[in-house]
């Protein structure tokens, strides 16, 4: 049998346009009425419509057999469908489809609930629709041919091969094969009249045939024409299939979503045709669907039997013209609480409520399984019955029923309670004779930190009231009290000593490699507390040592004891005898006088540059050039300059700087020792660990502070400085100095001290001069002695005519800024100098005077006339 092509994603979007157009189209387009939709012309279709036809589909719930049933009912043309694939193809080429144009099962919305006829006409209630399109319907089972998101489609397997019983009829096509000594090949529709017409055989009536009796009946009509295939020992073979096959035509009547004529395949089945209906409607029964053939019922399909049993009586097939009948329900009953599907179930005269439980899937784990409460209807008013355990099977259900099913109550019989200081805390069994003892003895004993003098024992009255026993534990114990007989829900608290004081620490802050908060050990002293804090730095003072200790006096003024301490270099023994107390805060000052290296840089013409350290605390520029060799031949003394850090710069902290070293030397360590020693191992080990330490730690130390939050003061302060706006922060800036003057007269006030981070620049010779802003052509020109601005300027080209020349100013190689003065009328420029810059600053854009402006300020000005003229007359 030839496999059915399956249908894309674009043949659904195709086939859903069909169904859609009478939407999209004007009433009157191209002549074609709204009935006649099968007269529909693709070519006369615009792109904006087939993406209208994409958006409909996006947004409807129909599935793919729906829509090509629509199709087929509407009768268009396979030309016309063939045409709009390609159209809808070459789209996608050009205009991609939105994101969302799946139809995947996984996005499928919920169809409307209509026949073609309301669904093209668009007289849908809206009311209706949503309330048809509810997902979570109530009722068991309704949801099983119409839901979202459904995977089940009860579509029948078309490549499966032919069952024999299959029954021919008008439209099915026969492929009949002879091979063997004869070979021949026909290929035949059935008629309308039920014949196969084969050439030179003539017409043979095949109509109500199954495929087995087919193939007898060819055998016998071939084997005139075809001796082999008959007789004892045949030598020509006769093989018979079905290629496509014909569609049948379902009426589904009664309380269905969907009633109509439905075009089907012939292989369908009762749940195929109840799939395209949508199923019965809230209203339509799921026990009682009745199949009619030839105005007589054949068969009566329980849905209910393939919900809970998985027969789906998937043999009977359907054959054309047949009738779905879905007569209104039998009878319906709510079973709610603690069963597994809670819901409403319809049910047969005669079930019991043993079935009903069957049909909800059973109790749940908490269900009240004893009793049963049933709420019946009469024939006058409503009634209250219990079904108990031993009469669910002889129960009998009727329709209107309410079942309700219970809990178990949220209570124990024999629970007893111990919480605390015990090894194994939780819920016991109540034993016949339970003491307090006993239970312990069950939690495996008390923990170390357990209170003594005290326990508590919660009991609980019969009138449901508390009573708290407190009793002496350590006396019961020690057998100086009797035992407590325990009771049901009684709850045992043994607290913890720690539970009953504050947790205990200590503080140390300060010179220490991990200052930090450490935890209180009895008879604790400074030297321990350091050690857990890893030991003191380099620069820890080994005299200023303090504890500050809580004030435990009535002065109001006093806040802390200070304590002085000395240690031993070495943190041993002996020579603290101050103990610690709890919450002590240990502060370890700083040597006097102790600082890390400061480094200066010196670089350009000096006979040796390079970093250097300063050696005192008024080390100035001429001494630095002095160690540095002094300058070469070819230094410029005019344009050297000094890079000192401004307060924004960023400064690496100590602890930074020697994770550095600590990371340069364990690197070298590790290209050095190829074959380690123990000691060298061990010494890698720590390297490793300390620098671990210090990049995992999340304590500040105390200087880092201090200069974090004055960096956030100055940069605050640089936002709006003195109310002129921002300014541009620096790490870094350029000072200008005189070197002549600094080596002429070292220590003078033209000798700066240097900070750390100082960088003195000595260029080479400079022998140009810029010319940069508002000249004709800027450029660099070479310098020429006793030679003035406009000497320069005129280099450049001259003036621009926005040029303010007035404002023209130079900045020399050394950083230092000249400006143009002043005298009378005439503009005194400043000298230039190897290396200098001059600056031509611009007037800016010329911004016109509106007619608007203009008339203002004229208008302005004669009212002041005005005004003038009017104060002089008085």
């Amino acid at each position: 049998m030839i496999n059915r092509i399956p249908m894309d994603l674009r043949s659904i979007f195709i086939l859903f346009f069909i169904w859609s157009l009478i939407f999209i189209l004007p009433k009157d387009a191209n002549g074609q009425s709204l009935q006649d939709i099968s007269s529909i012309k693709v070519d006369d279709l615009t792109d904006q419509q087939l993406q209208q036809l994409v958006k409909r589909a996006e947004e409807s719930g129909l599935s793919e057999s729906e829509l090509l049933q629509m199709a087929q009912v509407r009768g268009v043309p396979q030309e016309e469908i063939d045409k709009l694939r390609e159209r809808l193809e070459s789209l996608a080429l050009t205009t991609p489809l939105s994101s969302g144009s799946s139809m995947g099962p996984s996005k499928r919305k919920p169809r409307q609930q209509a026949d073609l006829n309301s669904i093209t006409q668009g007289v849908l209630n809206p009311q209706q629709a949503m309330q048809s399109d509810r997902e979570d319907s109530p009722y068991f089972g309704l949801n099983l041919f119409y839901s979202k998101d459904r995977r089940l489609t009860f579509e029948p397997n078309l490549n499966m091969a032919t069952p024999k019983n299959y029954i021919l009829g008008p439209g099915d096509l026969v492929y009949i094969d002879i091979y063997g000594q004869s070979e021949k090949y026909y290929e035949a529709y059935v008629t309308a009249e039920g014949n196969l017409l084969l050439e030179n055989i003539g017409p043979i009536n095949v109509s109500g045939l199954s495929v087995e009796e087919l193939t007898n009946v060819l055998k016998s009509r071939l084997s005139r024409f075809y001796s082999g295939i008959s007789g004892a020992n045949p030598n020509t073979f006769l093989q018979v299939s079905l290629g496509n096959l014909r569609t049948i035509k379902v009426h589904l009547v009664g309380e269905v979503r969907l009633p109509g004529t439905f075009s089907l395949s012939a292989f369908s089945t009762v749940f195929n045709a109840m799939y395209a209906g949508g199923g019965p409607n809230e209203n339509g029964t799921m026990r009682n669907v009745k199949l009619i053939r030839n105005n007589q019922e054949i068969a009566v399909i329980d849905v209910y039997d393939f919900l809970l049993n998985g027969k789906a009586n998937l043999n009977l097939q359907l054959q054309d013209q047949d009738v779905l009948l879905v007569p209104p329900f039998l009878g319906r009953v709510t079973l709610n609480g603690e069963v597994k599907r809670p819901a409403i179930f319809e049910i047969k005269e005669g079930e019991s409520f043993r079935d009903l439980l069957d049909y909800a899937g059973g109790f749940t784990d908490e269900a009240f399984r004893d009793r049963v409460s049933v709420t019946r209807i009469t024939s006058r008013e409503r009634a209250v019955s219990d079904v108990f355990n031993d009469q669910f099977g002889m129960f009998l259900v009727k329709g209107g029923d309410t079942y309700e099913i219970g809990k178990v109550l949220n209570r124990y019989t024999n629970r007893i309670q111990i919480k605390g200081a015990v090894f194994r805390e939780g819920n016991y069994s109540m034993e016949e004779g339970i003491t307090l003892q006993r239970l312990i003895t069950k939690a495996e004993g008390l923990k170390g930190d357990a209170y003594l003098k005290r326990a508590s024992i919660l009991r609980t009255k019969e009138d449901l009231s508390n009573e708290l026993i407190q009793v002496n534990l350590g006396e019961i114990i020690n057998g100086n009290l009797p035992d407590i007989l325990l009771q049901a829900e009684d709850i045992v608290r043994i607290a913890s000593i720690y539970d009953l004081n504050e947790d205990f620490y200590v503080k140390i802050a300060g010179e220490v490699r991990n200052p930090g908060t450490y935890p209180y050990s009895q008879d604790m002293t400074a030297e321990d507390l350091i050690i857990l804090a890893g030991g003191l730095k380099e620069s820890a003072s080994l005299t200023e040592i303090e504890i500050a200790r809580r004030y435990m006096g009535s002065n109001a003024r006093d806040y802390a004891d200070i304590i002085p301490v000395s240690i031993s270099p070495d943190l041993g023994l002996g020579l603290s005898v101050t103990p610690l107390k709890p919450f002590d805060n240990i502060s370890v000052r700083r040597k006097p006088n102790f600082t890390l290296e400061k480094m200066v840089q010196v670089e350009g013409q000096v006979n040796a540059p390079g970093e250097f350290s300063i050696a005192h605390a008024e080390e100035r520029v001429s001494d630095v050039i002095r160690r540095a060799g002094g300058l070469t031949d070819f230094a410029y003394v005019k344009g050297a300059t000094l890079i000192r850090r401004t307060e924004f710069y960023q400064a690496e902290s100590e602890m930074q700087r020697k994770e550095m070293n600590l990371r340069d030397l364990l690197e070298n360590l590790n290209i050095d020792q190829m074959d380690p020693t123990e000691s060298q191992t061990l010494l890698l080990q720590r390297l490793a660990r300390s620098i671990s330490n210090k990049a995992s730690s999340k304590e500040t130390e105390a200087g880092e502070m201090v200069i974090d939050a004055r960096s956030e003061i100055l940069k605050e302060i640089s936002e709006n400085r003195l109310g002129i706006g921002p300014v541009k922060i620096r790490e870094t800036e350029a000072i200008a100095i005189d070197l002549e003057a600094v080596l002429l007269n070292p220590g003078s006030r033209f000798d700066l001290i240097l900070e750390e981070g100082d960088i003195i620049t000595i260029p080479r010779q400079l022998q140009t001069v810029r010319l940069r802003g508002d000249v004709i052509y800027p450029t660099t020109v070479r310098y020429e002695e006793l030679r003035g601005m406009k000497y320069y300027i005129n280099r450049a080209g001259g003036f621009e005519n926005r040029a303010k020349r007035k404002r023209t100013y130079v900045i020399y190689a050394n950083g230092e800024v000249a400006r143009t003065k002043h005298f009378l009328v005439f503009n005194v420029f400043p000298s230039v100098e190897p290396g200098a810059e001059v600056i031509v600053p611009s007037k800016g854009p010329r911004i016109p005077i509106r007619p608007g402006d203009l008339l203002g300020i004229t208008t302005g000005l004669a009212t002041m006339a005005l005004i003038a003229t009017q104060i002089f007359n008085q």
